[in-house]
């Protein structure tokens, strides 16, 4: 939770600082990705709301706040607070008007629309001339799904302009991410045991991290000695 400091309230606070709920007093804050944050910062954010007010780290005084607050999440909040990761109070605090926004790929036109201007933001940030898209370029670019919404589309369109070879951005200059093998598709095309998805699962972050055990053991969210015991059995060859 940032609430700014004091001077000298640690070393280095060499002025005094304002947090973001200062610096939006009479105002709005935006928190994107609130289903992402620990349960400790959900705790001072609750405490925020109920209060209204914050203290500024090194300093006695409060601090009353008048703050719009608009939250955003790709997540069902619901669905988090049953699951322990989200607090209910906060919940219910944070619940106001629910807004859903549609998924890119139910958004028509807009594709277009935003692909343009990511592709004029590319340009303008790189000193180029503006790109336009041919009319199969739009076509491929309107076929796809977006399971990545926006920041897909973005990564989409500024590859295309790199690979793109004049200010024309073409068919074969879309590079699209492979889909991911359907879940059915993957279970159906061999029967394993749980073991053995699991052993392929590691071996796969084994290999991708340098097989580095700890940080797979992190990534994974299981213990190293898990790991270590498939190594000595020899299910896991290093």
């Amino acid at each position: 939770m940032n609430c700014g400091y004091e001077k000298g309230a640690f070393t280095g606070a060499n002025t005094q600082k304002k947090g973001k709920f200062e610096e939006a007093n009479g105002g709005t804050i935006f928190l994107d990705e609130i289903a992402e944050a620990d349960l400790n910062f959900q705790s001072k954010l609750l405490r925020v709301l109920q209060e209204r007010e914050i203290s500024r780290v090194g300093g006695n005084d409060t601090i009353k706040l008048d703050v719009r607050i608009i939250t955003a999440t790709h997540k069902n909040i619901a669905e988090e607070v049953r699951a322990g990761r989200f607090r209910e109070d906060l919940y219910y605090r944070l619940m106001g008007l629910p807004i859903e926004l549609p998924t890119l790929k139910q958004r028509g036109n807009d594709i277009l629309i935003l692909a343009k201007y990511f592709a004029d933001m590319y340009a303008l940030e790189n000193k180029c001339p503006i790109f336009t898209f041919s009319q199969e370029a739009k076509d491929k670019l309107m076929k796809h799904h977006y399971p990545g919404n926006v920041r897909e589309l973005k990564a989409i369109v500024d590859l295309a302009c790199v690979m793109s070879d004049s200010n024309v951005i073409s068919e074969p200059d879309i590079t699209l991410p492979t889909n991911p093998i359907p879940v059915e598709q993957l279970f159906s095309a061999q029967e394993k045991s749980l073991k053995d998805y699991n052993t392929d699962i590691i071996t796969f972050y084994l290999n991708k991290y340098n097989q580095n055990v700890l940080e797979v053991a992190k990534k994974l969210n299981i213990g190293k000695s898990t790991i270590y015991n498939l190594i000595n059995t020899g299910d896991i060859k290093k």
